[in-house]
């Protein structure tokens, strides 16, 4: 089958020009009838721009500004412009988040431990909410593409770039530094998405029409930009002190997964009277490695768990048109057989466009293996709290796919072997680093996990095993 250029839903136009960023900067704020929403956004962060203390900071006095929200449903349901349907769903997310969630933070500022959830959202946060939600055929929960990060940015010096440092957010709940380098780094590492996308594309035209040259291009690209990814991935440690994670962790948290935190779930008044259960905000909801593991064929090597399902859930939280660029991208690559790119290249000979696919499996591999290290410190250092944002296992959700993408860099290498080593320099070094370097990989998880599984474990010493195996993400 042939790909479309681009897929799209007006606000998001997933393809070689934009990548997964917006067409166009999001709204910064909502004006006209929503001013009272946007008053409250203005007003709810711990930290106000001035230095003074927000709605969050206080206990209770969130739930006393949205109790004086009026309903604006109607207006939302008369909304067609999309962007502005996106202000609305964001702002009303973070809304929701901060009045379900402002009893857990308080809890947590006193005790160190999540405390219990508000689980009856008010009707005038609920309705329109759930309206936007429906718009954008989007699950009505603060998500990681319209609210929270890729919908959620602005440039503090227009002519700039889209560097952490050139970002903020439009709407946040700390209102600390470390929050707006958190979530505007992931702004700025899929800045190179759209160089990703189109040497995607480019790949599935050169295959289709054998073009060995336009391949081997192709997939060198690819892995040139996933190298400026993970570049730029690993500025989060600059980006948000991990010592400072809890200060808004605890409002990006989901339903589902977490019923210490929330019980049976949340009732949307006025829309159902059951309750219902979400995921939360979470970076792993971003597109850049979901579709270079379908690109590339670790989707192949994913194990049959409980935890690939909770990877495959977690699609259904993506705009419907990045979930049709997956599934078209999926069937694409399906079409060259069991093991994907990477089989067809060992079936036609190519073993210097192997070792780039073998080089953008290495890079897969940094940049899970750096968001392992990121759990270990931003998360594991700071609290005994077993559960990701997403509702998925802290200690065993990234570890099981790093062993998908180790397992599929043996086999390339394997098929490398085979066919010869290629006669291109930079090519052949990508093999022979790698040779080189996968046992160490492999041995650094084993032990670590042979850690975590204790009852008791040192965060500590999980993470300085990274710097024993030379795999340390990047000196703090």
């Amino acid at each position: 089958m042939s790909m479309q250029r681009s897929y799209t839903d007006g606000f998001f136009d997933i393809g070689g020009t934009h990548g997964f960023l917006p067409r166009s900067l999001p709204m910064e704020r909502l004006t006209g009838v929503y001013a009272p929403v946007q008053e409250i956004l203005d007003r709810m962060p711990v930290q106000l721009p001035d230095g003074g203390h927000g709605l969050l900071h206080h206990t209770d006095a969130i739930a006393a500004a949205v109790d004086a929200l009026p309903d604006l449903t109607a207006s939302v349901e008369a909304e067609h412009d999309i962007f502005m349907v996106q202000a609305l769903f964001r702002g009303y997310g973070f809304l929701l988040s901060a009045y379900t969630l402002e009893p857990s933070f308080q809890h947590f500022r006193k005790t160190g431990a999540y405390g219990k959830a508000r689980t009856v959202v008010p009707v005038q946060v609920a309705r329109p909410f759930v309206t936007a939600s429906r718009k954008l055929e989007v699950h009505p929960w603060l998500d990681y593409h319209y609210a929270y990060s890729l919908g959620n940015y602005r440039k503090k010096d227009p002519k700039g770039g889209l560097t952490w440092e050139n970002l903020d957010m439009c709407v946040r709940f700390s209102g600390q530094p470390d929050e707006v380098g958190f979530i505007m780094l992931h702004v700025d590492i899929n800045q190179f998405s759209p160089a990703l996308v189109g040497s995607v594309m480019d790949t599935l035209d050169a295959v289709e029409r054998n073009d060995t040259p336009a391949i081997q291009a192709a997939i060198a690209r690819n892995h040139a930009t996933m190298k400026s990814m993970n570049e730029r991935r690993k500025q989060m440690w600059k980006a948000s002190r991990w010592t400072h994670y809890n200060d808004f962790r605890v409002f990006i948290m989901g339903v589902k997964g977490n019923e210490e935190i929330f019980g049976d779930g949340i009732v949307y008044s006025g829309v159902w009277e059951e309750p219902h259960q979400y995921r939360g905000q979470t970076g792993a909801q971003d597109d850049i490695i979901p579709m270079e593991d379908i690109f590339s064929g670790v989707t192949a090597y994913y194990p049959k768990n409980e935890l690939t399902r909770y990877l495959y859930d977690l699609r259904t939280y993506r705009p419907k048109c990045v979930q049709r660029f997956f599934t078209d991208l999926g069937e694409t690559v399906d079409q060259w057989g069991e093991r994907g790119l990477a089989g067809h290249l060992f079936e036609t000979g190519r073993s210097e466009a192997l070792c780039h696919l073998l080089g953008i499996l290495e890079e897969i591999y940094h940049f899970r293996n750096g968001h392992w290290q990121f759990v270990q410190k931003y998360i594991m250092s700071n609290t005994p709290y077993g559960k990701a944002t997403g509702g998925t296992p802290i200690t065993s959700w990234l570890p099981n796919q790093l062993r998908a993408v180790m397992n599929q860099m043996e086999w390339v290498i394997g098929c490398i072997d085979t066919l010869g080593e290629p006669a291109d320099a930079a090519a052949s070094a990508i093999l022979r680093a790698n040779k080189a370097t996968l046992d160490h990989k492999r041995l650094l998880l084993e032990e670590q996990l042979a850690m975590v599984e204790k009852e008791k474990y040192s965060p500590e010493e999980v993470f300085r095993l990274n710097e024993k195996f030379n795999l340390k993400d990047q000196p703090e």
